[in-house]
């Protein structure tokens, strides 16, 4: 259990989880890409160093060597950052992992803008995107430590392969301890019927902000945690549309692709209705720091509140 903070980066819940994972299941096998100190799976390594391995810098060859274990048996958790995780070795993700459906638990750190000063090159905002289109695969966006520590758990315990997506910087804590992560279904922090506003990760701490200003307008957002991007959780997308005036869905990736397309292809299949995507418009990031970066972008809670002011004011 993690030790209760103000904030923790998902980076730094998932260290821990590990080992908490390795102290129950000696299957449990951790493989990264020489950034261990980065993706904090230097815990597990500290603790486990006979079911540790460094891969270096070999993203592809680390996700064959992570197949080959997982067709031995194991439960392989395969750590670097998001940009490289999916980039480089896509192809072994695609032919060795998810064709013959193998229990590989891909972590990628440093994913979206947040990196900041490391620039678009190290930034990540396609990755839910080239992974949601492969078949078997899995992806959670856990949107705080108490989620992701759970969410490592549950795909632990759940065969096949999965995508687990985390943050560099530290995010507050939403859930306390009594919370029960479930793959497939989504959480709704907040009840209302005016509009619904869908957030995965970094970008429910901005949803819930952007209820508060709406609630001043006195318009009632639902807020729907999404952390189970695929997969998703099409009941709760359906009764949004239903119920409110329209969707607003909010995620630090691009808007093709990501959240926002999942949860308009859903609506679009069976509940037709307004759907706003916040989210990067299509473009690279680039270097700056992470609050600069997230307000250049427009992913805040005021553009959140908005957008579906804009909804609501359109039904009305």
């Amino acid at each position: 259990m993690l030790k209760v903070k103000e904030k923790v980066a998902t980076r730094d819940a998932y260290g821990s989880a590990l080992v908490l994972l390795g102290e129950r299941n000696p299957n449990i096998v951790v493989l990264d890409a020489d950034l261990a100190k980065s993706t904090k799976t230097i815990k597990f390594k500290n603790k486990f160093p006979d079911r540790f391995f460094d891969m270096g810098i070999a993203e592809a060859d680390m996700m064959g060597t992570a197949a080959g274990l997982a067709a031995a048996g194991k439960i392989a958790f395969a750590s670097t950052f998001a940009i490289f995780a999916t980039g480089r070795a896509w192809e072994q993700i695609r032919n060795s992992i998810c064709y013959t459906n193998l229990n590989v638990k891909i972590a990628a750190s440093h994913a979206g803008i947040a990196v900041g000063p490391d620039g678009s090159s190290h930034q990540s905002i396609e990755d839910i995107a080239i992974m949601r289109v492969i078949p078997n695969m899995k992806i959670v966006v856990p949107a705080d430590g108490t989620e992701t520590e759970q969410a490592v758990a549950a795909l632990a315990e759940t065969p096949g392969p999965a995508y687990l997506r985390l943050g560099r910087s530290a995010v507050p804590f939403i859930y306390d301890s009594s919370y029960r992560f479930t793959l497939g279904k989504a959480s709704v922090l907040r009840e209302g019927s005016d509009v619904a506003i869908v957030a995965a990760g970094t970008m429910v701490q901005p949803a819930l902000k952007a209820a508060d200003i709406l609630s001043e307008e006195r318009i009632e957002a639902r807020v729907i945690n999404m952390s189970s991007i695929k997969p998703i959780d099409r009941e709760a997308i359906v009764a949004a549309a239903q119920e409110t005036a329209g969707i607003v869905t909010a995620e630090e990736h691009s808007i093709i692709g990501g959240l926002g397309g999942a949860v308009a292809e859903v609506v679009g299949e069976t509940a037709p209705a307004p759907v706003v995507r916040i989210g990067v418009r299509d473009v690279f990031g680039q270097s700056g720091e992470a609050g600069e970066l997230m307000e250049f972008y427009g992913l805040t809670a005021g553009k959140i509140a908005e957008a579906a002011s804009r909804i609501v004011s359109q039904k009305r």
